[in-house]
């Protein structure tokens, strides 16, 4: 039997897709992988069952069809008063697709990321991937804050990026103006990139606005921004996204897109380009998921879980310590062979794997199903 020496010898199967699999075994309410279970918009559909009829379904350019990078750009340009180009955005296979990319293009053997832990998954195995080395940032419990005194420590001549990511997965904290003042402050005058997972973007509650760093003149210059058409018109399983960066940092990125994919899903581009014509399809998912977490909490304010409501993203953090001393990981799993519930451990996401008592659940369900797993919840 043939064997390759593994670039990822220590990674295994995501904890999403191990939880979700439980959850199908045992039958559990899923309130474990991020991912809306509710139709999507009948409107959108019928756009691409349109396209898909019109023929459109070859290959569409390699950065994307015009028509949707404009309407992307206008997107941008209006909400965030930045002047991108035609020629500094891509169309990618998602959020995930932009992020290895934007590291496959970046990131030299010997380079250093820095990472603010708890992370999404996707981030540490790519710039493994490319020879890298992650600097963890712990993000400290409870209220989870960067220490930027801790950042500046951990810079030095070998750190090629800093990674981040608001609103954030999994905490839901939104960078606030003080975080990008020193994120600013911190990265003048150097070489430093910085990657801006924005997936959520449209999903920050109670007021808050979305920073982006296509705000910040001075950040955006040195910047890949990613962003998710899946997260923002509930369909996670098309699997389109897009990133935004300047020309020279885009230049490099294609060059890799066009061996990674090449180009992406046809007929969705032609669809999305015509819905998001109205910017009320995004300009209302603040509103619709901020009904979501309030009625979900509502339900469970009752519980003996704790928790303080999250600021941004479809994710809600609760605390069980009044419960049980169990790792959070035997904690999650008993409550999906007990109680028929499935959550995300947090530590899956910490430095260390270190355990804090919290877990994670997905509030981007149907009224139903958070009813449902409110009233097991509420029996816990």
């Amino acid at each position: 039997m043939q064997t390759i020496n593994s670039k990822l010898p220590h990674i295994g199967t995501t904890i999403f897709t191990k939880m979700s699999k439980l959850a199908t075994e045992y039958n559990a309410v899923n309130l474990s992988q991020g991912f809306p279970n509710f139709k999507a918009d009948t409107n959108l559909l019928e756009l691409v069952n349109k396209a898909m009829k019109d023929n459109l379904n070859q290959y569409a350019p390699l950065a994307g069809l015009p028509e949707l990078n404009e309407a992307v750009l206008q997107k941008t340009n209006n909400l965030y008063g930045s002047q991108y180009t035609q020629e500094e955005i891509c169309i990618t296979a998602g959020a995930t697709q932009a992020i290895f990319t934007s590291l496959a293009a970046s990131i030299h053997p010997g380079d250093e990321v820095i990472v603010f832990k708890p992370a999404y998954d996707c981030y540490e195995p790519a710039v493994e991937l490319f020879g890298g080395k992650s600097i963890p940032i712990e993000m400290k419990a409870p209220d989870y804050k960067i220490d930027w005194n801790e950042v500046q420590s951990k810079i030095s001549p070998k750190t090629k990026m800093i990674l981040i990511n608001s609103p954030h997965n999994p905490t839901g904290k939104v960078f606030t103006e003080d975080d990008m003042k020193a994120l600013s402050l911190l990265t003048e005058h150097t070489n430093i990139l910085i990657l801006s997972d924005e997936v959520y973007e449209h999903m920050t509650f109670d007021g808050r606005p979305h920073l982006s760093i296509a705000n910040y003149p001075e950040l955006k210059e040195r910047s890949f921004i990613t962003a998710s058409f899946g997260k923002t018109f509930h369909v996670t399983g098309w699997k389109l996204g897009y990133v935004l960066a300047p020309k020279n940092l885009m230049k490099e990125f294609k060059k890799i897109h066009q061996y990674n994919v090449f180009c992406v899903n046809h007929p969705m581009q032609v669809a999305i380009s015509q819905y998001i014509k109205d910017d009320n399809m995004y300009l209302s998912i603040p509103k619709f998921y901020q009904q979501k977490r309030d009625y979900f909490l509502s339900l469970i304010k009752d519980s003996r879980f704790k928790y303080i409501p999250t600021e941004g993203t479809y994710f809600q953090m609760a605390d069980y310590s009044a419960i049980s001393d169990e790792k959070d990981t035997d904690f999650t799993l008993r409550m999906i062979k007990e109680y028929g519930l499935a959550a995300i451990p947090f530590s899956v996401f910490n430095k260390d794997q270190k355990c804090h008592k919290m877990i994670r659940f997905c509030f981007a369900k149907t009224d139903e199903t958070l009813e449902k797993a409110a009233e097991i919840i509420n029996r816990i």
